[in-house]
């Protein structure tokens, strides 16, 4: 099993170059659906979270109100910290397992929040970190532009994840996505290679 971990702060491609990749014929297992998954409706997690949280963060359907459940995290460590005790190792199982199930030459393990939870000592069997890099003010601009919110609300949320040079210290590569989506599509295509020689060096 040859996986990759990619991330990268808020606005900054992450999506675009997990596409990509995926173009390529590489299989990406994402920690944003991994999370969905880990507390769908019926699931171990999901009865983990109401137990820890009561009924008032389920909707009509007994499923997640995910805009309650924010609410309740929002500004509360310890509340953040018990929730994602209870879907980080879901996620990090889920992934691990997808990556190692892969059939591609390679496998890319999408984790925005990588630099937040520990790098690699929450995912030890990565055997690279690529980081998509722009400058804060990108995105900031970005963030404004895409999600139709205010500068100090863009602040907060850029604010809320680990700083850009804490994601640098836990890269191997970096892709700098201040150019075009073509400039972009070249970065990968020469990673891809770089990375298929390193799964199968033979």
């Amino acid at each position: 099993m040859y996986c990759v971990g990619l991330t990268g702060g808020i606005a900054s491609g992450k999506s675009a170059v997990a596409h990509a990749f995926e173009a390529l014929g590489i299989v990406v297992a994402d920690a944003d659906i991994a999370a969905r998954e880990a507390v769908a409706l019926g699931s171990e997690g999901l009865t983990e979270v109401v137990a820890a949280f009561g009924d008032d963060i389920l909707d009509s359907a007994g499923a997640l109100d995910r805009a309650a459940m924010r609410k309740r995290v929002f500004g509360d460590d310890a509340a953040r910290r018990l929730l994602e005790a209870i879907i980080h190792p879901r996620v990090r199982e889920s992934l691990a397992r997808q990556c190692a199930q892969a059939a591609s030459p390679y496998s890319i393990a999408a984790i925005p929040l990588l630099a937040e939870v520990g790098a690699r000592s929450a995912y030890p069997w990565l055997q690279r970190i690529l980081v998509i890099d722009v400058p804060v003010e990108v995105q900031h601009a970005r963030l404004i532009q895409r999600d139709d919110i205010d500068a100090a609300l863009a602040d907060r949320m850029i604010a809320s994840q680990a700083t850009r040079e804490q994601r640098l210290a836990v890269a191997d590569d970096i892709i700098v996505n201040t150019g075009t989506l073509d400039d972009l599509q070249k970065h990968v295509v020469a990673l891809d290679t770089r990375y298929r020689r390193l799964a199968n060096p033979s």
